[in-house]
């Protein structure tokens, strides 16, 4: 059976103007080393959502792994995009865990990913114009900073446990962003938590009587959800995760935007797949133990550096994830990053996911002239980082799901009124 991939030029160079389209790829050493370059990009962030959650580190990177397969497959290798940890699941899976264990947090996890899934199917058949109504940019620019910065204690309280340990790591995470030009310095992240790590090591803040039991191959932790139908205080847990679905569409959305810009407006026609994929990616990590997914923009940053986009190297980086994932050994290693390392690292993560919001708005110039415009983001990102709830029988809703819902609910009325007034 022929690959899919035809080889670009001689398979060895890529001139000062050449882009290596999906399609192609070019030799396999240069596709494997292209590969490991995309695995070591995503790793930084894929790990550390488990790590924050108390997932099982190896069992959220065995998923990544096939998330991104299965992304590749269902998007006809036409896609270059990874399949990696969303922290839109952060807060949600964290307040299921203390409340009524992992199994409802998987359950919660599950229940986005079918509904993605869906949105996918509608979107296929309907094209994405309703998405772009529902939530135009100041509406998604808004959900996705308040996520981020509703996630500021969460910081803080890892940073207050080693002081010391955080700070070296922060100040490593901002320092190698300019320090290293190319994909060192788009490795950040990953670079801070090394030598954060190596400050703790130093200071005997990391346990590792773990890893010398392990074993270098094998399967890792898998649990199942709980059960809605046998322990129906689950379903309490919903409105919490509902709001990460509109997260993952804008996310996705937005990815697929810049891969087509730097490759072909032709890919915009996935989205519909794309959003399939994702969800089903995400439902099968929820049945196993593993983090929600979701494409990361981490690998566009690689792809934007090298110009190679071919999906011959994400199959590679996919395979690799998997085979990491099947080591108890490297995620005894990685369950060992102590709480400091955690503190400085999302010190500044968070406040990047908050940015990227404030992005959204930049890139699609929206006129914060218009009173719409205002109320929408104002009242939606104080009560996101406030993080208000509102409890309706066994139901809680926390800020995160009722500042989505304001930004939605506010900026439709606000424009419906207005334009009945003619104020606008």
């Amino acid at each position: 059976m022929a690959l899919p991939w035809t080889l670009h030029g001689d398979g060895k160079t890529v001139g000062p103007t050449d882009v290596v389209a999906p399609g192609e790829r070019l030799n396999w050493p240069i596709t494997i080393g292209i590969g490991a370059q995309h695995v070591v990009a995503m790793f930084g962030a894929t790990f550390l959502v488990p790590l924050i959650t108390g997932f099982p580190p190896s069992t959220t990177i065995l998923f990544s792994g096939i998330g991104t397969i299965l992304f590749l497959l269902i998007t006809r290798n036409k896609l270059p995009s990874y399949l990696g940890s969303s922290f839109a699941f952060i807060a949600p899976i964290t307040a299921a865990v203390a409340t009524a264990g992992m199994g409802s947090a998987l359950f919660g996890i599950l229940a986005v990913g079918v509904l993605l899934a869906l949105v996918g199917a509608i979107v296929q058949f309907t094209g994405a114009g309703w998405i772009d109504a529902l939530m135009p940019p100041v509406v998604s620019g808004a959900i996705v900073a308040l996520i981020g910065f509703n996630l500021a204690p969460v910081a803080k309280a890892n940073f207050t446990l080693a002081p010391l340990t955080a700070l070296i790591t922060l100040a490593a995470v901002i320092l190698s962003t300019v320090l290293f030009r190319g994909i060192l310095g788009r490795l950040s992240i990953f670079l801070g938590v090394i030598v954060g790590y190596i400050a703790a090591v130093i200071q005997g803040e990391v346990d590792f009587s773990a890893v010398g039991d392990a074993a270098w191959v094998g399967l890792p932790p898998l649990t199942l959800p709980t059960n809605p139908f046998e322990n129906p205080a689950v379903w309490a847990i919903l409105p919490a995760f509902l709001p990460v679905v509109l997260v993952l569409i804008a996310e996705n959305v937005g990815h697929i935007r810049g891969v087509a810009q730097m490759t072909d407006s032709s890919v915009n026609k996935l989205t519909g797949r794309a959003l399939l994929a994702d969800g089903l990616a995400t439902v099968l990590a929820g049945f196993g133990g593993g983090s929600g997914t979701t494409t990361y923009g981490e690998n566009i940053g690689v792809m934007a550096a090298t110009r190679i986009y071919s999906t011959a190297a994400y199959w590679v980086a996919g395979i690799t994830a998997v085979l990491l994932g099947l080591s108890p050994k490297i995620g005894a290693v990685i369950s060992t990053i102590p709480a400091g390392v955690l503190g400085g690292v999302t010190t500044a993560l968070y406040g990047l996911i908050g940015i990227i919001g404030v992005k959204i708005w930049l890139d699609n110039k929206v006129d914060f002239s218009k009173p719409v415009n205002q109320f929408t983001a104002a009242t939606a990102l104080i009560i996101g980082i406030a993080d208000y709830t509102f409890s309706a029988g066994t139901l809680t809703f926390n800020g995160i799901a009722l500042g989505t819902v304001a930004a939605i609910v506010i900026y439709h009325l606000m424009t419906w009124v207005a334009r009945v007034r003619r104020t606008a």
